[in-house]
């Protein structure tokens, strides 16, 4: 039996598709079959998603953009928030508490909330899946978001729930979102979790998974026994997975469309699908390019070789070259519009004449770097700028891009490296910047046992101020305790972004209305309509 450290690491990966899914699930799960008839309002809403539907779909552990969207349609919490606003509205609870600042929360189930295979939404449901986060054997991802504040989930009876809050921590009320409440009486069974895993997935949401390809494509239907808040408006769906840029276009383009959606659209594509008669919406949010080093490996733990390489990089040119002006150097850990954003007390402005000193200064001279790079579209066309930027100060540098699958397996492996540049979003979980931080560093975060930088000195202070500004009751004390703690998170340049980019979705207006673009990774079809 794998230990619980093996397994954690192992779900959180599949995420981006490291472990793949090539075994069929079981009879409970979804048909293999592809429907993709019907017109008239029956016809099927086809959408192209940009990343891979192989990554892990356990709502508990997944990060996969894909997964995660798709699971918003499923699934649901308690609360679940909009995808724009991120305001909380009540989902499988019929109304959100009172009072925030209690530290007991209790919710009423909507009556006549059904499973996907009819079976009753209960209370016992509810608690199966709180156990199952906050349970310290069993690490998962949505573990970092609930184990801080919340203590314990408990049933009052069949249909009533309570939540024990470990101090008032109004935030939690958005987060409940990402606590997607799943059939025990599925998931407890032996195997179950690595069928989640593998794409098995039953909820409660307005749309329940027909079909399940991966790196092919997801399909879904209306769940006719849904009575929440957000009903279906199709009645079928077809998701296709097209990582390549160029494929992803042409299915969206031309006298040959056949999606009335897509993500993640390449910003040199902009004018051409808008003269074609495509609205195209960007959200600027969290997205963004970090670099990330292994601080195991020299001379990569001083912080001056880390600062240098920062410096070094001309992050204006990215956004002029790559980022075809949709996108702003970061100035801070968190995007400008972030309600929590403040500038950094060092800000990596370009400046090679400083990023040779802080070399000089830490006695490194011929440093060669290979970056370690995923295959994402966008950051691909960032990397030269990277590398003539390092190059320029003496830094010799090749790039190595590869399947975003063999990136975290080679981290997951603990394999040696020196530098990653990859893409992050953690606003596909929430606005709070306390969530935000979490995500990418804590004394358990996988990212951060990823630069190896857990047992530093400085990382330990930091993880105990985090913790305490979590804990923090005062609003206005709480947000400039993060600032505080995020400047230290700039001064080390560990984790920590080049710029933050915006997100870029297309669509039919001749067939769709109510879209709205999101400043994360995947989509929303829940207030969209056929036009």
């Amino acid at each position: 039996m794998r230990d619980a450290a093996t397994h954690a690491r192992r779900t959180f990966l599949t995420r981006t598709g490291a472990l793949g899914a090539a075994a069929a699930l079981t009879a409970c799960g979804p048909r293999s079959t592809i429907d993709l008839g019907g017109d008239g309002s029956d016809r099927t809403l086809t959408a192209v998603i940009g990343y891979g539907n192989d990554g892990s779909w356990d709502p508990t552990q997944t990060a996969s953009a894909f997964a995660t969207a798709a699971n918003n349609h499923i699934y649901e919490g308690l609360a679940d928030t909009d995808p724009i606003t991120r305001a909380p509205y009540p989902a499988l609870a019929i109304r959100l508490p009172a009072d925030a600042h209690a530290t007991t929360w209790r919710f009423t189930l909507r009556p006549g909330a059904t499973f996907h295979d009819g079976r009753p939404v209960t209370a016992d449901d509810v608690v199966f899946v709180f156990d199952r986060i906050l349970d310290p054997g069993t690490p998962t991802l949505a573990r970092g978001f609930f184990a801080s504040w919340l203590k314990a989930a408990r049933k009052v009876d069949t249909r009533t729930v309570e939540l024990v809050l470990r101090f008032p921590f109004p935030d939690g009320i958005a987060r409940l979102t990402l606590a997607k409440i799943m059939p025990r009486h599925v998931f407890a069974r032996p195997g179950a979790w690595d069928d989640a895993i593998r794409g098995l997935a039953v909820g409660s949401g307005p749309y329940r998974q027909t079909g399940h390809h991966p790196k092919s494509n997801t399909t879904f239907a209306a769940y006719d026994g849904y009575n929440g808040p957000r009903r279906a408006a199709f009645r079928k769906m077809n998701w296709l997975t097209i990582v390549d840029a160029a494929a992803r276009v042409a299915r969206i383009s031309g006298a040959g469309a056949g999606a009335q959606l897509s993500d993640n659209i390449p910003y040199a594509n902009i004018p051409r699908l808008e003269q074609g008669g495509l609205s195209v919406g960007g959200g600027a949010g969290m997205n963004n390019l970090f670099l990330m080093f292994n601080t195991r490996h020299r001379p990569f733990d001083d912080v001056r070789v880390r600062q240098a390489l920062h410096y070094a990089v001309d992050k204006q040119k990215i956004v002029e070259v790559a980022l075809k002006g949709h996108g702003r150097p970061a100035s801070s850990f968190l995007n400008e519009t972030n309600p929590a954003y403040r500038r950094a007390r060092t800000v990596y402005d370009h400046d090679p004449d400083r990023a040779r000193a802080l070399l000089r200064a830490a006695g490194v001279d011929g440093l060669r770097i290979d970056i370690l790079a995923v295959d994402v579209s966008w950051v691909v066309d960032c990397l030269p700028t990277i590398k003539s930027s390092w190059d320029a100060i003496g830094v010799a540098t090749t790039l190595s891009p590869q399947e975003t699958t063999a990136v975290f397996t080679k981290m997951d492996q603990r394999q040696d490296y020196q530098v990653v540049a990859a893409a992050s979003n953690p606003n596909q979980f929430g606005l709070d910047a306390d969530l935000i931080m979490h995500y990418n560093y804590g004394p358990e975060n996988l990212w951060t046992g990823y630069a190896r930088w857990s047992g530093d000195a400085v990382a330990k202070r930091l993880f105990r101020d985090m913790d305490a500004a979590t804990r923090e009751p005062d609003p206005d004390r709480k947000r400039t305790m993060i600032q505080d703690y995020i400047d230290v998170v700039a001064e080390q340049a560990v984790l920590y972004p080049l710029v933050h980019n915006e997100l870029i979705t297309a669509w039919d207006p001749r067939r769709l209305t109510g879209m709205r673009a999101q400043p994360y990774p995947g989509i929303n079809v829940l207030t969209a309509r056929w036009a």
